[in-house]
């Protein structure tokens, strides 16, 4: 018997529980789950695990639910990328006998595009598209981040993806041509509202298919 816990927010999560039930090998669900999923519940049920709801799935009751049930499971499983980004699989490998299949919080690049830019500026300099990155500590004035941003579309031409540095659940990046045809677009309607928030990339347009 496997014992495997599950953090799950979606259908993504429901998918891996449903091919972990499957397995040929006998496995036990302890799913936290963001939401009573009424599949997640039966095959947690099913399989002789628990499922219980965390809506904000936060580390603390996370971890209480690993340590609870640690002697009965063998590795973990994340689904969802945010509480990995708060560190999840430091605290419950910390606080329980539990191994988590994730990325440590160190490693977890995601939570910042700026970070992985600089990554892949170590590792492969030219996979890497022309760049700039905008801190809003560096401005005074929307007037003069601006004229910054005009100066790089300048040097690059006006055919640029704009991102902001934290995840923003698919929602933040505007790429020309799908989101915005003119510099000024991009910048009312893609930059000022994630510059609002954080450092923001402006990097020069890649052709080809988007994956991840």
């Amino acid at each position: 018997m496997i014992g495997v816990l599950l953090i799950s927010y979606g259908s993504r999560e429901a998918c891996i529980a449903d091919t972990l039930a499957r397995s040929q090998e006998r496995v036990r669900l302890f799913i936290a789950d963001k939401q009573r999923n009424p599949f997640n519940l039966r095959l947690a049920e099913r399989t002789g695990g628990e499922h219980v709801v965390i809506p904000d799935l936060n580390l603390e009751d996370i971890a209480k639910f690993a340590k609870k049930h640690e002697n009965s499971i063998d590795f973990g499983v994340l689904g969802p990328e945010g509480p990995g980004m708060k560190g999840l699989r430091d605290r419950i490998e910390s606080e329980t006998k539990v191994k988590m299949i994730c990325p440590t919080f160190s490693f977890f690049i995601e939570r910042s595009k700026v970070e992985q830019r600089k990554v892949i500026a170590k590792a492969c300099p030219r996979a890497n598209p022309e760049f700039r990155v905008f801190f809003p500590a560096d401005y005074s004035s929307v007037e003069e981040v601006k004229r910054d941003v005009y100066d790089w579309l300048d040097e690059i031409g006006d055919e640029v993806a704009v991102k902001p540095d934290a995840p923003a659940t698919g929602k933040g990046v505007g790429v020309w041509g799908d989101h915005f045809s003119s510099r000024e677009e991009m910048f009312e309607r893609f930059f000022i509202p994630n510059f609002e928030k954080g450092p923001v990339i402006v990097e020069r347009k890649l052709e080809g298919e988007e994956f991840s």
